[in-house]
Order: C-alpha cells, then structure tokens, then sequence
C-alpha cells in the first residue's frame, strides 16, 4: 500500500538534531522535552510523563546513564550523544522500564544503537527540528535550537500555497479576527489568545486615527 507523499526516514530525522549540538543543560532538556511532547507514545504511569529536568540530567551523569559533560559548571556543553542517551532513558521510562534496568542496558550501548533504537521508537511521530515545538521554562532555547524556530518561518515562505492547512481564530475586536496557522510557531509557542488579541488591538489603536 502506498500513499501520495513519502515520510523521511525517522533515522534520518532523528540525525538533524545533531546539527543543533552542542547545548547547555537547559536547552538540552528543554530540546529533548519538546522530542517527547511530540512522540506519539502514551507513557504507562504518571512519573513516566516527567520532563526531563537539569537536575534529573545531573542525577543521570552521577549514575552513568548519562556521559559527562564537556567541561564544568556554566560552561559546561553537551553533544549529540548527550541528546541519544537523555531521549533513550526517558522513552524506555514511558515504555515502564526501570532505572535498575535502563542502568544494565545502557552499560555498553553505542551512540549507533542508541540512534537506531530512539529512531525506530520514535517513528513518524519526530518532527523535524524546524518544526519541533521548542518549549522551557523562563527564556526559550538559545543558539543554534532556538534559531530552529525561525527556520520555520523561511520554510513555510516556500511553502506551496495550495498545501492544505489547518487555522486558529482569535476574536480581536468587533469586525477583527485574527487566523493564524496551527503550525506556525505563534500558534505552538507563542503567548496566550488573549495577549495575541490584545497586542493585534493595539497595533490595530496605532494605525486608526483617533476616535471623534
């Protein structure tokens, strides 16, 4: 059975993240957060659906789940394998799997089959990095992750306008509604609709000439 338009390869999806390496601690969660947000996978309990923290992340390095980091402290950087190590042990934690457990299987696990293994769980479910909604706490992602999200918009200006898409109304005003993309970064990590409304009535107060 084949279908009109072919989906990349999710290994080969999964290896565009490695062009945002190398990451601080928080954008590294925030980065593999977003991952998980985005997969289609429903985990089994509760503690299963925790973001991955910077305190998780260090309690991981500690354990050796996860490698260290290159240098210390705020300089501190971490690489695309970093990223394959985090994103495994939370996704065999959203299939159940213990820590106990995931600490054995990750003993001599190579970052090819870390790859291979996230990939295939992950599936048609990752999105592409310019299309990933990038969320943290505090200020979005920095360099090379957060500039993803504007890649969007350089993207999407090649788009072919008959591509069919899905839209959000946001009432502004009387006779004003705002539409806006549901894949457009306004729409996935943007503000709420009532502080987009209200931004759109005031630039709407600047163009108008004032009330009589």
């Amino acid at each position: 059975m084949t279908t009109g338009a072919s989906q990349p390869e999710p290994l080969h999806v999964l290896r565009e993240y490695r062009n945002l390496a190398p990451w601080n601690l928080r954008d590294l969660a925030a980065l593999v957060g977003a991952v998980l947000d985005a997969s289609a996978i429903t985990p089994i309990n509760a503690a299963a659906r925790a973001q991955p923290s910077e305190r998780t992340i260090r309690f991981y390095v500690t354990k050796g789940l996860v490698s260290p980091p290159e240098g210390r402290g705020t300089a501190a950087t971490y690489s695309y394998r970093h990223f394959l190590q985090l994103l495994w042990i939370k996704l065999r934690q959203m299939e159940g799997t213990t820590l106990a457990t995931i600490i054995k299987e990750m003993r001599d696990q190579t970052g090819d089959v870390l790859e291979r293994r996230a990939a295939q769980t992950l599936g048609v479910s990752l999105p592409v990095p310019d299309r990933l909604p990038l969320k943290s706490k505090g200020a979005p992602p920095r360099g090379k992750s957060g500039r993803a999200l504007t890649a969007w918009l350089e993207r999407d200006a090649a788009r072919d306008p008959e591509t069919p898409s899905s839209w959000h109304r946001i009432p502004v005003g009387r006779g004003v509604e705002l539409h806006v993309e549901t894949a457009h970064p306004l729409s996935r990590v943007g503000p709420g609709d009532a502080a987009v409304a209200e931004a759109v009535r005031e630039a709407l107060a600047k163009l108008l000439p004032a009330s009589q």
